[in-house]
Formats: structure tokens, C-alpha cells, sequence
């Protein structure tokens, strides 16, 4: 009867031993024993805001005389997370407002005004834009934060050589960071197939302004290792692209000017930091993402940044068809895509065939992983094309010499898992099979899509799933959205409605985690914008985060994000 004298019973989650009510009366009793709570945040936040304080917020939220009450209760603690992390971001753009970087323009008839000459193509409209807001920034005393997102295919990658070029032109050296050894070394042979003599250092013959290009991973053998780790010491490899082995205490770097992040949701803070401190002056950052994000989520999670995006598909890039295959309910579909398969190649045409496990776990009968399925394969409706396999757990140079062969066509079908999810680039590719297309989330089947039609002909990717007639889960409606839409920003923005917001831009397809409790950057956007700006005064007032509250607020907020990083790396 306590519980219910306003009219109002809070139900709570509950399990078979707990019942909702024996929660409800434990949160009651502590509510009662946070009544002098200490209030993080100084009173003129709180008034600028329009927010009760922390007790009253939990005795709206649990023992509310009103529904009005409850919602400013609950108010009050969205607020607290939407503050924490805009303080977070804040500091960070504070901080970095107050280091220095060397300016870094380019030389005239140098290395960019000769890659320039080069260049097979024209820039895009949306490629030029970018490219002069990154040298501006570069040409800058305040250290570049720069994130570059672009759609599948956009062409950030040129882009991003030509803010390295730049730095290299200057003097100083360029570390492209890649989330995995397949993402690097494929960016290392792009740029080196981009520059090409201008990449091959001081070798005979090379122009006068070539630099080096090496690459660095963890799995190198201990020679390759020292000499790219010799060249990145002298100076003489103007551009080092490597995984987190770039991180390590022995790498070091004669005049690291510039940090370019691949897939900047796979890097911590803490990881750009630690190859920060690798350089004499703070180097200028520039993060790119294949991930369209909503605003709401970079304002929250890339908040730090300064935000550029490449929306403009270049020219030569293909329209990519997209079908969706019911395997239970048609299952002389997937014999046809097989068919399908083999026509392609009969056209001197290649195919990824993604899986997304190595190994299947039987549990319903449609598991077959990669291993699986390219012997069913072999032995059955492709016995008559070559099929490579590609995966995480193979040897780094098994993974090289597998990607090599189907770069160079020797392989008809790569079935692998989403190791080629980004930035893998055959553009004689023109066709996917995504083989239990259902376990994939919206934003990685759209990333998938873009290793093909990436050339003269156009692309067809087919997702096969098993999903039964009458599937209760959104996955269908997923399937549908992809094959409806090849806009990114339009299926970011579903993909955030169906999942959790901290997982979107994560490893997790499951969106079972996030670091955001109450905050969803759908629903709370204003609130998140009214957040940044009241965090920007706190800044203003407290720039040496001098107030108790503002500073565990900031700890507890980058503790939260450094777990959720271990747990998607």
C-alpha cells in the first residue's frame, strides 16, 4: 500500500526469485538513504538547465506522486549522461586547442604537385572541397582533428594521400592506422599503386621528390620488421601504414606530422594518444569511416572532431543490384545463385561468396562457415572455378598470397568472412553472395555491398538467408531496407532505430551493449545539443577541470569507453 499512494507502481525487471515488488521496495529504501546526496554538478549548471536535483530526480524516477514527475526525474538523468560525455568531448577539443602543431604545406613541384599530375582521373566536386578544408588545416598552428566520412566507393582514400603527401612534402612522415593486417596491407599496395615510382623511395631512376612507403603489422617476419622499423626511424619512409603494431614502444618516427585512423570506432582515445606522444610536436589527425553516421551519433560520439563528409560517388562507379533470397521458402533460388555464379565468372568476371563465421556451429542446421561452404562448394555447383578461402585465423601471408591471387585473377570465388568487409579493392569483382545474410546488421551488409561494381560493369549482391516465413525479428525488414536502398545515411539512421546506439559504430551485430544507459541519439538529440552547448561554458569557466564533478564526470565517461573498446576489439 506504501508503494502505491500516489496511484503509481514502478514495475522493475524481474527474475523468478526476484519479483518486481521486492525491487520496488529496495530502491525505495535507497532512495530513502540518498537523500543528502552531494550534487555533481555547481548550481548554475543546474539552473541553466532546468534540472531538479540528484535526490529529487530518484525519488521522481521511484516514488513519483505524478507521471510528470517521473519524466522530469528520468529527465534529469538523461541529462546527467548526455552532460558527461559533451564535457568529455569538450575537454578533449580544449585540449587539443591548447597544443601545437608544425604547419605543413605543400611544396611547390613537389610530391603532391606531381601525384596530382599523375592522376588517371578527376577529383570530385565533394573531393576538392574536402581536400582544401584539410590543407587548411594543416597549413594551421592548431593540431588538425579531422573525421572524413564517405560513402562505400567515395574515394577517401585519395583524399587522405593526398593530406600524407602533403606533410611529406613539408618534411615530416605520415602513419596510416588500420583496424586489421588484411585493411593494412590492402592500403598499403592501394597507395603504393596510386603513387607508383613516387612511392619506391630514392631508388635509381625515381623522381626527385619520391618518398618511401612501408608497412608495418605484427605478424612480419623479424627482418621485414627491422627494416621498415629502421626507415620509419630515419625519416626516410615518409609514409608507414601498419596495424596497432604501430603503437608499440619500438616504433619510432623521425617527424610524425599527420595520424590518419581507418574505421575510428575500432581506436580508443587512448590508442591515438599513445602514437601521439610518438612525435616531437603534436602531428595533425585526420579519421576516416565507411560508416555514414547521424548527426546525433557524431555529436556525440566523434564530437571531438570536426566533421567532413564525401557523399559523391566518383565517376566509373557502378549501380550495385540487390536481391534478397529466402532459402527455406525457395530454395531453388540459391541453386540458381550458384548458377548465377558460375555465369558471372564465364564472363571473365570475379565473386566474394561471405560467410559469417570461419567454421559453422550446426545449431540450426544452416551454420555452414566459410570452411564449410567452399568445400560444399568445390565439390558442387563451382567444382569447375577456382575458389580461394579467406579469414581471420589463416597466417598473415597465407591471407596476402589468397588476396593477392584474386587481386591478379587467378582466383574465380573468394569465400571469406568480413575481413573484406572495408577497404578491399578488386574492381574486377561484380557479384556477392552473402550466405546467412540475416546475422549481418544493416550498416555491415551496406559495407559488404561496396567491394563490388567497382569497376566497367555493373555489381549484383545477393543476400541469402533462412530466415522461416513467419520470423519474429526485424531481420527481414533489415534484408528489405538494404536491397531497397543504396543510400547509406538512410540506413544508418534505420540501423540506429533497430539497435542499440553504442553498438552501431561497434564490432557487436547483437546491439546487447552499450555505453549509453538511458541517452538514445534518436529520440534525445536536442538534448544531447543542449548538453554540448552548456559543456562548452563549462569549459569556458573551469578550462582547468577544477570542479570535482566535471572531472569524475570525464574519467567515469572515458573508463566506460575504454571497456567497451576491449570488448568490440
Amino acid at each position: 500500500a506504501d508503494l502505491a499512494r500516489s496511484g503509481l507502481v514502478g514495475l522493475y525487471p524481474a527474475t523468478g526469485k526476484l519479483p518486481t515488488w521486492t525491487v520496488a521496495e529496495c530502491a525505495r529504501l535507497a532512495t530513502l538513504s540518498v537523500a543528502d546526496l552531494a550534487e555533481p554538478w555547481p548550481e548554475w549548471v543546474l539552473r541553466a538547465a532546468d534540472q531538479p536535483t540528484l535526490p529529487e530526480a530518484f525519488g521522481g524516477v521511484h516514488s513519483p506522486q505524478s507521471l510528470a514527475e517521473a519524466e522530469r526525474g528520468a529527465e534529469r538523468l538523461r541529462f546527467d549522461e548526455a552532460l558527461a560525455t559533451q564535457l568529455t568531448m569538450a575537454y578533449r577539443r580544449h585540449d587539443a586547442a591548447t597544443h601545437t602543431a608544425l604547419v605543413r604545406r605543400p611544396a611547390p613541384g613537389g610530391l603532391l604537385d606531381s601525384f596530382d599530375a599523375r592522376l588517371p582521373f578527376q577529383l570530385t566536386a565533394g573531393q576538392r572541397e574536402v581536400s582544401e578544408a584539410i590543407l587548411a588545416d594543416l597549413a594551421r598552428t592548431r593540431p588538425m582533428q579531422r573525421l572524413l566520412q564517405g560513402e562505400v566507393g567515395s574515394g577517401k582514400t585519395v583524399v587522405a594521400l593526398r593530406a600524407m603527401l602533403t606533410v611529406v612534402d613539408s618534411g615530416g612522415q605520415a602513419a596510416l592506422l588500420a583496424p586489421t593486417e588484411v585493411l593494412a596491407a590492402q592500403h598499403f599496395h592501394t597507395i603504393r599503386a596510386l603513387l607508383g615510382d613516387l612511392g619506391g623511395g630514392r631508388m635509381l631512376g625515381a623522381p626527385e621528390a619520391a618518398t618511401d612507403v612501408v608497412l608495418l603489422t605484427g605478424s612480419q617476419s623479424a627482418a621485414a620488421r627491422r627494416a621498415a622499423l629502421l626507415r620509419a626511424a630515419s625519416g626516410e619512409a615518409g609514409i608507414v601504414v601498419g596495424t596497432h603494431a604501430l603503437l608499440a614502444d619500438r616504433v619510432q618516427f623521425a617527424d610524425l606530422g599527420l595520424i590518419v585512423v581507418d574505421e575510428q570506432h575500432r581506436f580508443g582515445v587512448e590508442q591515438r594518444a599513445a602514437l601521439a606522444e610518438k612525435a616531437a610536436s603534436r602531428p595533425h589527425l585526420l579519421v576516416l569511416t565507411a560508416t555514414p553516421i547521424p548527426r546525433s551519433v557524431a555529436m556525440t560520439v566523434f564530437g571531438d572532431l570536426d566533421v567532413s563528409t564525401l557523399a559523391e560517388i566518383p565517376a566509373g562507379r557502378q549501380p550495385v543490384g540487390t536481391v534478397v533470397v529466402d532459402a527455406l521458402q525457395r530454395p531453388g533460388w540459391v541453386a540458381r545463385a550458384w548458377q548465377r555464379v558460375v555465369e558471372e565468372v564465364s564472363s571473365g568476371r570475379q565473386v566474394f561468396v561471405v560467410c559469417p563465421r570461419i567454421t559453422g556451429d550446426g545449431s540450426d542446421g544452416h551454420g555452414a562457415g566459410v570452411v564449410e561452404l567452399a568445400a560444399e562448394l568445390r565439390s558442387g555447383p563451382l567444382a569447375d572455378v577456382t575458389v580461394g578461402v579467406l579469414h581471420g585465423q589463416l597466417a598473415s601471408e597465407v591471407k596476402d598470397e589468397v588476396m593477392a591471387r584474386f587481386a591478379a585473377g587467378e582466383l574465380d570465388v573468394l569465400v571469406a568472412t568480413t575481413v573484406i568487409e572495408v577497404g578491399i579493392d578488386v574492381p574486377n569483382a561484380t557479384m556477392m553472395v552473402v550466405w546467412g545474410a540475416e546475422r549481418f546488421g544493416i550498416s555491415q551488409l551496406h559495407q559488404l555491398r561496396g567491394r563490388v561494381g567497382r569497376g566497367e560493369h555493373p555489381g549484383v549482391c545477393l543476400l541469402v538467408n533462412h530466415l522461416p516465413a513467419d520470423d519474429p525479428t526485424q531481420a527481414r525488414q533489415r534484408l528489405a531496407a538494404v536491397a531497397a536502398t543504396d543510400n547509406g545515411f538512410e540506413l544508418a539512421e534505420l540501423d540506429l532505430e533497430q539497435r542499440r546506439e553504442g553498438d552501431v559504430l561497434g564490432a557487436s551485430q547483437s546491439g546487447s551493449r552499450s555505453s549509453l544507459r538511458l541517452l538514445r541519439v534518436l529520440e534525445h538529440g536536442e538534448l544531447i545539443a543542449r548538453a554540448r552547448e552548456l559543456a562548452e561554458e563549462c569549459v569556458r569557466r573551469d578550462p582547468g577541470m577544477e570542479v570535482p564533478g566535471f572531472a569524475d564526470a570525464v574519467r567515469q565517461t572515458e573508463l566506460i569507453a575504454a571497456g567497451d573498446l576491449l570488448e568490440h576489439s
